[in-house]
């Protein structure tokens, strides 16, 4: 009997423990050797873990991650293609540190400067890309600086576009993370930042990723490394498990070795804590509302932003949904206005919120109005 009663009590504490929401993992910031890290979600921008993430620290050829993203954008736009060959220039030739030795006049095609870049770090590849989309660095080094702000990089300032060291050439851990998770809505990024080994040149020149965690990390997808005296040694890892990808950045670490430790050990307590849902916005009070006074009697609803939330792995089921939406609008109504939020809570934490917007104009009722209607059901006829 008594045998019995404590399978019983086990087996009541498996199913409490199973249904009870718990990390797999507490990190640390003594757990991170480098003095400056940043994890976070592409999607939504979270950060699930962070060392003095907004400390000015010098970056090294993670620069290069806004020169790549620039190229990617030039070329979604149209204002540039994979087959434009590149020119190679005095200034280009003169970078040293990271290169692929190119000769003034030499010529390779942006997909080839690309790979260099994103492969090899190549500082002279970088900076021919530059020149061929603004005609000089100093030029891409302004767009640079400009995209920086739109994306919210308050802490950072690039001299250049290679991330060699240049006094006042600096960035954040944090803002490092801003740039990567944009350029990583460009999927075909990875197909360069996934090489291990490649060749330029027809075959002549051999290049080899700087990115050793290609080769030991399940999952990694990039993104970009960067060693200098200033800078130390640095990373933006991003990898992608099971539906979800992260972005660890590791600034000025002590060693190449440290910086892969580090990536790793962030990327690490991301896949195992944290999960991402979506969810459907089917409510009702989210497709539609009334409006008083209008040429129609209601206004189309959405929800804006990513659809997605970033929660504890096993706390899916526990998250609450609050819709708070406006009973009516008074005509005239803009597309776009905001009518409501919705939010969501795990506890006594909101986890994610968006806005409801609607996503037509209703124009107030006035003769004018209901004569050009008028007008023009008639003229349809």
């Amino acid at each position: 009997m008594f045998k019995k009663r404590c399978i019983a009590i086990l087996l009541s504490l498996v199913v409490i423990l199973g249904c009870t929401s718990v990390s797999t993992f507490a990190l640390g910031e003594d757990e991170i050797s480098s003095p400056s890290a940043v994890l976070m979600e592409p999607t939504t921008a979270k950060v699930l873990f962070e060392k003095n993430a907004h400390e000015q620290r010098a970056c090294a050829s993670i620069t290069k991650v806004m020169t790549l993203l620039l190229v990617m954008e030039a070329i979604d736009e149209g204002k540039i293609s994979y087959d434009d060959v590149v020119t190679t220039s005095e200034h280009a030739k003169s970078m040293g540190g990271s290169d692929i030795w190119l000769e003034v006049g030499e010529q390779m095609t942006v997909d080839e400067m690309i790979k260099a870049t994103a492969v090899a770090s190549a500082n002279d590849a970088a900076v021919a890309l530059a020149e061929h989309l603004c005609g000089t660095e100093d030029e891409f080094v302004k767009l640079m600086n400009e995209r920086a702000k739109e994306l919210g990089m308050k802490n950072t300032v690039f001299k250049n576009c290679n991330g060699l060291d240049e006094e006042g050439h600096i960035t954040t851990a944090y803002d490092v993370a801003l740039m990567s998770v944009e350029l990583m809505k460009h999927e075909d990024i990875f197909n360069y930042t996934t090489i291990w080994l490649d060749t330029l040149r027809g075959g002549e020149t051999q290049i080899v990723n700087t990115n050793k965690l290609l080769k030991s990390y399940d999952g990694i997808t990039g993104l970009k490394t960067g060693t200098t005296g200033d800078a130390g040694s640095c990373i933006s890892a991003t990898a992608t498990r099971n539906g979800m990808s992260l972005c660890a950045v590791v600034l000025g670490a002590s060693t190449g070795t440290e910086r892969f430790k580090d990536a790793a050990t962030l990327l690490d307590y991301g896949f195992a804590n944290y999960e991402i849902v979506s969810f459907d916005a089917t409510d009702s009070k989210l497709t539609e509302i009334e409006v008083k006074n209008g040429m129609t009697k209601t206004a189309r609803l959405e929800c804006s932003g990513a659809k997605n939330m970033v929660v504890n792995k096993g706390g899916a089921e526990n998250v609450e949904q609050i819709i708070s939406v406006k009973d009516f609008l008074e005509a005239p109504v803009k597309k776009g206005q905001k009518v409501g939020t919705l939010s969501f809570s795990l506890g006594d934490e909101k986890v994610a919120s968006f806005d409801i917007v609607t996503t037509q104009d209703v124009k107030k009722i006035t003769f004018k109005a209901v004569f050009y209607e008028l007008f023009c059901a008639l003229h349809a006829l």
